[in-house]
């Protein structure tokens, strides 16, 4: 796990060029102090989450797919970030940063929610032997709050970073998330028992009252 905050330290500060880049200090600590909290819950309330979530190999081919170009997302999002603080090509007020770290919070919170919710949300699309569907807490207003949760993180995060040329390498990630959804609830109608009554309930895919 001391990896994730290592790694992301890398991608930020290298492109940057200096260690007074504050703005990726305090994303780092709004991420990351979090971060291990909630490791230390789930390893007392609940390991075989943790478990779920440490597999990183996706089984489908469309999957694998969007993974990679998940991950070139991730890395040019933050790469780009880095370089704006390097070369100064936005003057990003303080109180925009603090207000989109608050939002990255608030998105990190919601996908603890999720995750409290959902013992079976994995990291790769799977259904278990005895898997159930989830109808509870955040899952009542939308199918996938994880995603959810998810896009409010990054796509408030260029500004919490303090760039905004940063924002058009994040937001493929929409589009992106979207074909990620609609293949998952391929495989969890086909696979998943009781999902379609679930799916005829809960109307929204992502956004409450829009989709």
């Amino acid at each position: 796990m001391i990896m994730v905050p290592l790694f992301m330290g890398l991608i930020l500060f290298l492109p940057a060029g200096s260690l007074d880049y504050w703005q990726a200090w305090l994303y780092c600590g709004v991420l990351f102090i979090p971060f291990f909290f909630v490791i230390f819950y789930f390893l007392r309330r609940d390991p075989e989450l943790l478990e779920r979530r440490m597999r990183m190999r996706e089984k489908i081919g469309k999957q694998k797919t969007i993974q990679i170009l998940g991950i070139v997302i991730f890395l040019s999002g933050f790469i780009v970030s880095g370089l704006d603080y390097r070369y100064h090509w936005s003057n990003m007020p303080v109180y925009f940063v603090i207000a989109a770290n608050a939002i990255v919070l608030s998105g990190y919170i919601f996908v603890f929610l999720v995750l409290r919710e959902n013992s079976y949300a994995s990291r790769i699309i799977e259904v278990e032997n005895g898997q159930k569907v989830i109808t509870t807490g955040p899952y009542v207003i939308v199918r996938h709050p994880m995603y959810l949760g998810v896009l409010i993180m990054y796509l408030f995060t260029p500004i919490a970073l303090g760039s905004y040329w940063a924002l058009f390498f994040f937001l493929p990630l929409f589009p992106l998330l979207v074909s990620r959804l609609l293949n998952e609830e391929e495989v969890l109608l086909r696979e998943l028992p009781g999902y379609e009554e679930y799916c005829q309930k809960t109307r929204y895919h992502l956004f409450p009252y829009i989709w």
